[in-house]
């Protein structure tokens, strides 16, 4: 006697063998019932940069019909920003150029759509390039992300709280201790002094995690702006090492500056310049064995931009590391990341200032040789 649940497993194999495969055009009313009505924004455009078809739901969240939309360029009707606010049309940034040039989809793209006043929303998008008939297209297929940044404001709007309130009892630590080293309380003996420079460290690494999530905080808000003007790259980056020697002294590091004469020009906020270059140069004496070096370079990159390189022969970066590295409070697990501590933030910082003044980033890394990262900024015009 054949048992019951076999009969059961008999029976749906029948049917299986019994169901006839879906026909093209059963397919292609299915795809285009799930395009026209799906709740995410779906549209298309060729490489000319022209949109070819938009679904009701994209119609909707940006206020173009199909009839207004095809046809159009898409920086009149996308118009599409980063999370800061800023352009990407037109720029290396644009989710649709990665896509061509890449040649590959991109899975997971924040930006800002939409042209109209008061029709802006933030999504989360896959820029998914095709081939149809010959032509290329790409296709965005957009998520509104209005319930997942409403618990993301109230975390952001905690953390922002939060730093705030310790911002001011940290200042006032951190005086305090200034004025017992200055001896303004007494004479401190050898050991004291030494103690109370540990303390001041620290408190001072306090302060710099609690204004760096205050930048982060306010540049998801949308708070963060640059103000740019003539920069000499020379009399920024002498400021930069002179900075950086205690830090450098104590590692047993040798910065050096490698700068054309005359001096670049650059055209950029200055003291978030000096917060990338402080970055990078903080980032590269912690990896960086006693002996080794950290060369400040300038070189034309383009006429409209300058590249920059921060240099160290240090340990390099591991190879499963690299694609995260410019992640927000990323840590490796290798040893040496353990040795010098940190709380990855300093190179997503970087990343943003860099991309607010329309450059990009990047780096180059071997191990037990060094590492170079290396970003452009604009020349003054």
């Amino acid at each position: 006697m054949v048992p019951e649940y076999f009969q059961h497993e008999q029976q749906k194999t029948r049917l299986a063998e019994e169901v006839e495969p879906v026909g093209d055009a059963v397919q292609q009313h299915a795809l285009e019932q799930l395009i026209t009505k799906t709740a995410d924004a779906v549209i298309a455009i060729d490489r000319y940069f022209r949109v070819r078809y938009l679904n009701p739901a994209c119609s909707a969240a940006i206020n173009w019909t199909a009839e207004q939309a095809v046809g159009r360029s898409c920086t009149e009707v996308l118009r599409c920003k980063n999370l800061s606010h800023m352009p990407l049309c037109g720029t290396v940034h644009c989710p649709l150029i990665k896509a061509l040039e890449q040649g590959k989809p991109l899975p997971n793209e924040e930006v800002i759509i939409g042209a109209e006043p008061g029709c802006a929303c933030e999504v989360f998008t896959s820029v998914t390039p095709v081939e149809i008939n010959g032509e290329p297209l790409v296709f965005f297929i957009a998520h509104d992300t209005a319930a997942v940044k409403v618990a993301s404001q109230v975390r952001a709007n905690f953390v922002s709280m939060v730093s705030h309130e310790l911002r001011t009892p940290l200042n006032s630590v951190h005086g305090f201790i200034d004025l017992l080293l200055q001896g303004h309380m007494g004479e401190l003996n050898e050991e004291q002094h030494l103690y109370l420079s540990y303390a001041q460290e620290g408190v001072q690494q306090l302060i710099s995690i609690v204004e760096d999530i205050l930048f982060m905080t306010r540049s998801d808000s949308g708070q963060f702006e640059i103000k740019p003007q003539e920069v000499n790259f020379r009399v920024l980056a002498r400021q930069v090492v002179n900075s950086m020697k205690p830090l450098a002294l104590k590692a047993g590091v040798i910065i050096y500056k490698d700068i054309p004469t005359p001096s670049p020009m650059l055209y950029a906020d200055p003291g978030r310049l000096k917060q990338v270059l402080n970055n990078l140069v903080a980032n590269a004496i912690k990896f960086t064995p006693p002996g080794g070096t950290v060369t400040i370079r300038a070189r034309p990159h383009n006429e409209r931009f300058v590249k920059i390189f921060v240099e160290d022969t240090g340990c390099g970066i591991p190879l499963e590391d690299r694609p995260h590295i410019f992640e927000r409070f990323y840590q490796s697990n290798n040893k040496q990341q353990s040795k010098v501590g940190g709380y990855g933030l300093g190179l997503s910082i970087a990343r943003l200032i860099v991309e607010q003044h329309g450059g990009e980033i990047s780096f180059e890394s071997e191990i037990d040789r060094g590492t170079t990262f290396s970003f452009t900024i604009p020349r003054v015009p």
